[in-house]
């Protein structure tokens, strides 16, 4: 199966929580089925990327980075590469790479998505932006990449202000998935 058939199937069988999420993942349906690249960075308009909330072992911090462009702390996450086989490869691949931690162990999901600008193509495009949690081991050190200006691990209930609400709902949610397991 392609990726991009993967991601019509996660997406058709997604039960979105909230309305919001419901229409987004028909926005996220029909864009993936009206643009053959709709995977990869070269599809102008926007493009399906994911991203993943990494919790602590016990759930209670969410590893997040200042993303150097958007001067915010987020989550993992990025582009769909060639070689990634399902949106769950490629959110595993996006955490583990930018969180230096190996052993991750994603949950099951997707647990949201989230439509956001950004500067992939002046003046700018969207991230259609299919949302993880994953789990580190106990006692790991985070290594900071150079996709990242800082690293660090907040409580999930105390993100800081210089973040933005798709981030505190994903680790809300992700700690739920957690806890429920």
């Amino acid at each position: 199966m392609s990726l991009r058939a993967h991601a019509q199937s996660v997406l058709a069988a997604w039960v979105a929580p909230t309305a919001q999420e419901e229409l987004l993942r028909e926005e996220f349906l029909g864009h993936v089925d009206a643009h053959e690249d709709a995977m990869w960075r070269e599809c102008v308009p926007g493009h399906l990327t994911a991203t993943t909330a990494v919790l602590s072992h016990d759930g209670e911090r969410v590893l997040l980075t200042l993303h150097p462009k958007a001067g915010m702390w987020l989550p993992m996450g990025g582009h769909c590469e060639r070689g990634d086989d399902s949106l769950e490869a490629t959110a595993l691949r996006e955490a583990t790479e930018e969180s230096g931690i190996p052993g991750l162990r994603l949950l099951p999901g997707p647990l949201a998505l989230d439509r956001h600008r950004v500067w992939c193509h002046p003046p700018h495009s969207h991230h259609l932006d299919v949302e993880y949690g994953a789990v580190a081991p106990a006692d790991v050190e985070a290594v900071i990449s150079d996709e990242s200006l800082d690293l660090r691990w907040f409580p999930v209930e105390e993100i800081p202000e210089l973040s933005d609400e798709a981030t505190r709902r994903l680790a809300r949610r992700a700690r739920e998935v957690l806890r429920s397991s």
